[in-house]
Order: C-alpha cells, then structure tokens, then sequence
C-alpha cells in the first residue's frame, strides 16, 4: 500500500487543484457544524484538513461526506492516519494552504486520554515527560532538539573527516576501568566481570600508533552518584587523539568544532532554533585561555576559597564564569581552563613542570578543560608515551600497573606522542540547543532513576 505521495511540508499553494495522499498523526481535530477540521502532523510539519459537504454532488456523496465528518470528529488525537483530498490555497490557513478531506483511514487509533499533552498546551513536568518518551518525543520542541542532535554529530564528523581523521569503533566491553576502578558500571561476561566502557580512552591511545587521526562518537557509562541537569548514566562521547601533537594543537581542533557545530546548527538548522525559540551564542576564535593558576587567583578576588591543587566544583565554576563574563574573557561564554594540577587528572595525563600557587609548589600537567559557563564541556590533555612514566603514575594513584599490561605492553612497539580529548555531545546542546536538561538530548536517557522505556 502506498501511504502517500508527499510530506505536508511539501504541500504549496502552487499546487492548488492536485489530489494527493499524506498519512501521519492527528495532532488537533475539531468540529464546527457541518465542518470537521484535522490537523495532521508528521515529521516535516502539520497541515489543517478541512472536511465539508461539496454543493455540486450527488446525494449519495452527500450522506458519505456527512459520515466522513462524523468519523472525523471522533478520532482520538494521534491516531495514526491516512488522508486523501484536494490543495486549497487559503490565505487564513498556516503557509496559505490546506488539503480539502476526501478520504480518511485510521491506520492505527490511539487510545483516549494521551498520558500527557502532544500539543504542548499543559505543561508537563520533565519526570512525567521521560517517563512517557516516546509519546514526548512527538512534540515539535523535542524533535527539534533531536534534530540539532544529529545535525551537530554530522558537523563534527565533517569536520573531523576534512582533517583526514578516521572514524573508529572500539569496545565497549572491557576488562578493566580507564581511570581506575571508580564509577565503572560492571556486566557479567562469560562467566567473569567485565566493565562497561567510561570512555574509549585507551583504545584511540592505542590507535594513534597506526592510523593517527581518530575519533569517535558512541557510548559511554559513569557509575555517578550525581543527579543533576547535567549528568547521565549513558552518554554520548565525541573523542578524539592526534599522533604528532600536544595540548595546544587538540584544543585549536576542539575549538573549532565547536565553532563548526554552532554555525552548522544556525544556517542549516535555523527552523529547528525557531521551533525552540533559540538563539546559539556567538563564538569567535580563538576561544579564550586561562590557566589554572590564574582561575584559582580570580577565585580568591572573588572571595571563594579553594585549596591550591584541588578540583574546581561548580559553585567554584559558576563564580569563575560569572567573572570572566563581566570582564569580557569568554567567547559566547566558552573558556578553556589549562595547565590543570597533575593529581587531579588521569594517570595517561602529561606532567608540565611545578608552579606555586596561594604559597604552596604544584605539579602541574599539559591538560584543559573547556567550558560553558559553569559546565564542562570537554576535557583533555597531551598523553604520556612512554611506559615507564605510565607505570609510575598507575602507582601514584595506588593502580597497580599488572591490572594495566593488555595497554602498557603496546608502549613497547613505538608509540608515538600524542594527545586527545573528550567532549560529551548531550552536554554541548545545554548552549547549542538552549535545553536546561541534558537529559532532553537524549532519545530515552538512562541515569540513577531511569531504566526504562
């Protein structure tokens, strides 16, 4: 069966007199006498359907026309259907066209009340909507932010690709953590415990001593106690690693992929912003870099104390952000934050020489995070490449480095420098899209409450 021969959004006033045949969902329907007036929605966007009684037909036709607008006027909304009828250029009706109904067939009828409101008329709150995610995502809002989703997966990938990267695929089942044994998500694997992938971090390492270039875009899991806007159990991560090369050179990459990413979603996705009632921000390059030291100053003028070498949390970072912003140090309010204090990175992380910071000698590290105002949005660093080094950071951190051999031993065979990031792509729509949630970037997310659907 043919189901039809357009989208709605492919129906012009130009094409006023052509029969034509459209199916998707009964977004609104209403009756008004001897009129039945159906909204249909499908991916592309809706179109009224008018049903009336023609003057100029047979009486026969005129009692299936009254029985059409009565079935009309009872279908439940989103019932799936199939319409036929006839363009009319109506200047009353949104883009000055509408279809006049001739035929209708319920293809699937949906049951009656819907667990929450399509139309986006009553709100829903953000439980009630997860909970209810496919019916969710059939609102135009939701469907826009997934459509910036993917539009800004395909700009980095082209971008990535005109840089001669090479997209790769590694495990996601592995035997050990990346970063040690925290926060790992473990699965029974033959008969032993295996781990679901924190990040394919040591695998695109293992993959600069061959194709150089690569990334990734996939799955990752964190075990995280955390239940914020900001974070998820299974997210999507955009990795990359670059033979050759050091901090600097992966952060002018990142830097424009993000620029790539906003500017794609403005020009090709600018029905999909209107839809949200959005705007990205401006970015110019290069984004601008402090260091981690100067962070830590700024906090202290600031009045927040935090000691030298420790972690910044988001109290810290929104206190940061708010002063960067009013002195004009952020590009769109992005920043990178480098020069990282070595202790409080991966043990693959580069040390960087000492610095003294509030009175006290740190050790530093060739590594950055970039950020959205108060959010991470990627971090990063130059890796170290020789064995020996790894080894001694594995046991710095209490790892023992036997845990480790199926990676360290490769650092045997000629591993050349290198250096990567990682950016989580759910995390990057809160200022792409405009979304105050990650969680509605992603098709059904998975965090500490939600197993299901």
């Amino acid at each position: 069966m043919k189901y039809r021969d357009l989208l709605v959004a492919e129906i012009t006033p130009e094409m006023e007199g052509r029969r034509v045949r459209v199916a998707g969902w009964v977004h609104a329907v209403r009756s008004i006498g001897k009129l039945a007036f159906l909204i249909l929605r499908d991916f592309s966007g809706t179109i009224q359907v008018t049903f009336r009684v023609p003057k100029d037909v047979s009486e026969e036709e005129k009692k299936r026309y009254k029985e059409l607008i009565k079935k009309v006027s009872k279908i439940p909304p989103e019932s799936v259907v199939m319409v036929v009828g006839v363009v009319r250029r109506d200047p009353r009706a949104p883009r000055g066209v509408e279809l006049s109904g001739e035929e209708i067939e319920v293809l699937n009828e949906a049951k009656s009340p819907l667990p929450l409101d399509v139309s986006g008329k009553v709100d829903a709150h953000i439980d009630t909507r997860l909970a209810n995610r496919p019916i969710d995502l059939r609102r135009p809002e939701s469907q826009a932010v997934l459509r910036l989703v993917s539009l800004s997966a395909k700009a980095i990938r082209e971008y990535l690709y005109s840089l001669n990267f090479v997209e790769v695929f590694t495990p996601k089942i592995i035997a050990s953590g990346t970063e040690g044994g925290a926060q790992l998500v473990p699965v029974f694997y033959f008969g032993k415990t295996a781990y679901l992938a924190q990040s394919p971090q040591l695998y695109k390492e293992l993959l600069t001593s061959s194709l150089e270039y690569v990334f990734e875009i996939a799955p990752a899991w964190r075990h995280e106690e955390s239940d914020t806007p900001y974070h998820l159990a299974e997210f999507i991560s955009v990795d990359v690693e670059m033979a050759f090369a050091d901090y600097n050179d992966v952060m002018k990459v990142l830097e424009n992929v993000v620029k790539r990413v906003i500017d794609s979603v403005k020009n090709e996705g600018r029905k999909w912003l209107e839809v949200l009632g959005h705007e990205p921000p401006e970015v110019n390059l290069p984004i601008p870099r402090i260091t981690y030291k100067e962070a830590w100053e700024i906090l202290k003028a600031e009045g927040v104390e935090v000691e030298p070498g420790e972690d910044f949390g988001t109290p810290e970072l929104r206190k940061l952000s708010e002063a960067l912003e009013r002195e004009g140090k952020t590009s769109g309010g992005f920043y990178f934050i480098t020069d990282w204090p070595a202790d409080v990175r991966p043990f693959y992380t580069k040390r960087g020489g000492k610095e003294v910071i509030g009175g006290k000698e740190v050790d530093l590290s060739e590594s950055f995070d970039l950020n959205w105002r108060h959010l991470e949005i990627s971090s990063g660093s130059t890796r170290i490449h020789r064995r020996n080094e790894l080894e001694e950071e594995l046991k710095k951190r209490g790892l023992n480095p036997a845990n480790f051999e199926w990676y360290l031993k490769w650092y045997d065979y000629g591993m050349p420098p290198h250096a990567g990031w990682g950016m989580g792509l759910q995390r990057l729509m809160v200022p792409v899209a405009g979304i105050p949630n990650v969680r509605l970037a992603s098709t059904f997310p998975r965090d500490m409450k939600r197993l299901v659907p």
